[in-house]
C-alpha cells in the first residue's frame, strides 16, 4: 500500500543519516595535515591513515615491527574513540614503502587481528608523509 510504502521510506532514510561526525582522539597522534582522524557517517567510522608516532607526537625508533605496532595501536585507539571496537573493523588499508617487510608486519598485525579478520590491501608505495616506512586506515562499523 501507498502508507507502508511511505513508512518504509521515511524509516529507511532515519537510519541513513547523512550526518557527518568528525573524531579527534587524545589517544593518537596530532594529525599531520587538515584531517580529522575520524569521520562518522551512516553508522559506519572512517580512519585517517596512521604512521607510527606517539599519542604526544613523536616519531617511533626502531624496527618496522615497532612501528607497526605504534600504527595499529594508533587506529584502534581513534575507533574506540569513535563509539566501536577492533571486532567492528570492516576493512584495512596499509601502506608499506618496502614490501620486503610485509612478513614482519604481518607478525605484529597477526597479534591484534586473529580472531577476527577483517577485509584487507597491502600495498607498497613510493613514499609516505614524513618519510615513514608504513601507514595504515582502517573502516569500522559503530557500536
Amino acid at each position: 500500500s501507498m502508507l507502508r510504502a511511505s513508512l518504509l521510506s521515511k524509516s529507511f532514510t532515519r537510519t541513513m543519516s547523512s550526518k557527518v561526525t568528525p573524531v579527534i582522539s587524545a589517544n593518537a597522534p596530532p594529525a599531520a595535515a587538515s584531517y580529522s582522524h575520524a569521520i562518522k557517517a551512516n553508522g559506519f567510522v572512517y580512519v585517517s591513515g596512521q604512521i607510527p608516532y606517539t599519542a604526544d607526537g613523536k616519531p617511533v625508533e626502531g624496527d618496522i615491527q615497532a612501528k607497526a605496532d605504534q600504527v595499529i595501536k594508533n587506529a584502534l585507539a581513534i575507533v574506540e574513540d569513535s563509539n566501536s571496537k577492533l571486532e567492528n573493523i570492516v576493512k584495512v588499508n596499509i601502506f608499506l614503502k618496502d614490501m620486503n617487510n610485509f612478513g614482519k608486519f604481518n607478525e605484529v598485525y597477526s597479534k591484534y587481528f586473529n580472531a577476527h579478520k577483517p577485509a584487507r590491501s597491502c600495498v607498497a608505495v613510493a613514499d609516505l608523509p614524513l618519510g615513514v616506512d608504513v601507514e595504515m586506515e582502517v573502516i569500522a562499523v559503530e557500536n
